[in-house]
């Protein structure tokens, strides 16, 4: 009987264990660093609220994949054309400037971590192509055996990897320079910052279409139906484990970073330079590689994840919304992919020496999208037609219009402070 259980969990683990891989990069790496950095750990319970409201709108996507055998690009057709149209637009512009921003922190990252272990130095023009082929190469080549095998050990390197360094970290304490003065959060700069950090905190929302077309993925893989209980465990597993990893970085940057007056450089190689040297000093210079494969490994994973599944979105979108595109089978998703990497190419190249700006800006973008994309997602769950004994109960619903309301008035406090009608 606990054999037929264990089976039957490793069966449907993977699509919440991609969830991880995907979430845990640019918003933990970067951002909840910066956040630790810059303000100590005064933005912990930002993470943990934008964790907990943006919890829903990712749990849909298990729910209703499970529910459906379907994902949730084939729900937002049912609500209507606008519907699955309107999450194609906004869906286009995110999928090319998302992978461009997290490919190129990996590259900048891998570039700095192959000098740094190998003294060898690799040609940023070199390198940031190879590595968007590769990464397409997975998923094209290996497809979801491949990638969900790939970032399984990647999660687990990363999460014994981080949790090591947390230690470290914080058995040094936060120091800050003597006559440091700390940052106050109610400016338009922190206003700003803020956005930024909930964007892509744990992930961009789009992310939960993802889940829901792995599972599809894996559950014809293993020619498995996981139960309900299986379904919850897999996701609960991939967000629980985002939240902490979340919670782990932000430490590090204030146990580390906090009070040493830090200006974080603006190129990417640069960037990865100094957030590795800076652990260096701290923990000693024998903790850099380590420090250099956590950052790595966060951003590989990312880049696995995303250059699988964007393309896979868009694709799935169009044949959604124009049944011509459905004779063009694989075909248009090779096309979508190729698009892809040539964008983000130019879009890494425009930004070369602009990361921070560039990661900002992707994830302010992010943010302002997530209340339309939560309400979409809500809405596919609470159709007449949905399964009833798979419609969120009352707890789940209230959490929903909470986090709907939270991001609505983030995003118009965003609003309020860039254009200047709110002022600090």
């Amino acid at each position: 009987m606990i054999n037929s259980k264990i089976q039957g969990l490793l069966k449907t683990i993977g699509p919440g264990i991609l969830f991880a891989g995907a979430a845990i990069g640019g918003s933990h790496l970067i951002q909840s660093t910066r956040a630790g950095a810059n303000y100590g750990f005064d933005l912990l319970i930002i993470v943990i609220l934008v964790n907990l409201f943006k919890y829903p709108f990712f749990e849909f996507g298990h729910r209703y994949a499970h529910a459906t055998g379907k994902n949730l690009i084939d729900g937002y057709r049912q609500i209507g054309l606008w519907a699955v149209s309107l999450f194609f637009v906004m869906l286009a512009v995110l999928n090319i400037v998302n992978v461009a921003a997290v490919c190129f922190v990996t590259a900048s990252l891998l570039e700095y971590t192959i000098s740094l272990l190998f003294s060898v130095v690799v040609d940023h023009d070199i390198l940031t192509p190879v590595l968007l082929v590769a990464v397409t190469a997975v998923s094209i080549i290996g497809k979801y055996k491949a990638l969900d095998l790939i970032v399984k050990i990647m999660i687990v390197v990363l999460s014994i990897s981080t949790l090591a360094a947390f230690i470290l970290a914080a058995s040094n304490g936060m120091q800050a320079i003597e006559g440091y003065q700390h940052k106050e959060i109610l400016t338009g700069a922190g206003v700003m910052f803020i956005i930024a950090l909930m964007g892509w905190m744990p992930s961009p929302i789009e992310l939960s279409v993802w889940t829901s077309i792995w599972s599809n993925e894996k559950n014809a893989l293993t020619g498995y139906k996981p139960k309900w209980h299986e379904t919850m465990t897999d996701f609960h597993i991939g967000y629980v484990g985002t939240t902490v990893m979340a919670v782990l970085f932000l430490g590090l940057g204030a146990f580390v970073m906090y009070g040493q007056n830090i200006e974080f450089a603006q190129s990417g190689v640069k960037f990865s330079e100094q957030l590795i040297s800076i652990y260096g000093k701290t923990l000693g210079q024998w903790s850099a590689p380590l420090i250099a494969i956590v950052a790595l490994v966060t951003m590989l994973s990312t880049s696995f994840t995303c250059m699988d599944a964007y393309p896979k979105s868009v694709d799935l979108s169009l044949k959604n919304i124009f049944k011509s595109f459905k004779s063009f089978g694989n075909k248009s998703y090779y096309i979508i992919q190729l698009i892809t990497i040539v964008s983000a190419y130019f879009i890494i190249e425009l930004f070369i020496e602009d990361m921070k700006g560039m990661l900002d800006v992707a994830t302010v973008i992010s943010f302002l999208a997530a209340p339309v994309f939560a309400a979409l997602n809500f809405a596919v769950v609470c159709r007449k037609d949905f399964p009833r004994e798979y419609r969120p109960k009352k707890w789940l619903m209230a959490l929903s219009w909470l986090g709907i309301i939270f991001l609505s008035g983030f995003s118009i406090l965003y609003l309020l402070t860039r254009y200047g009608v709110l002022e600090y």
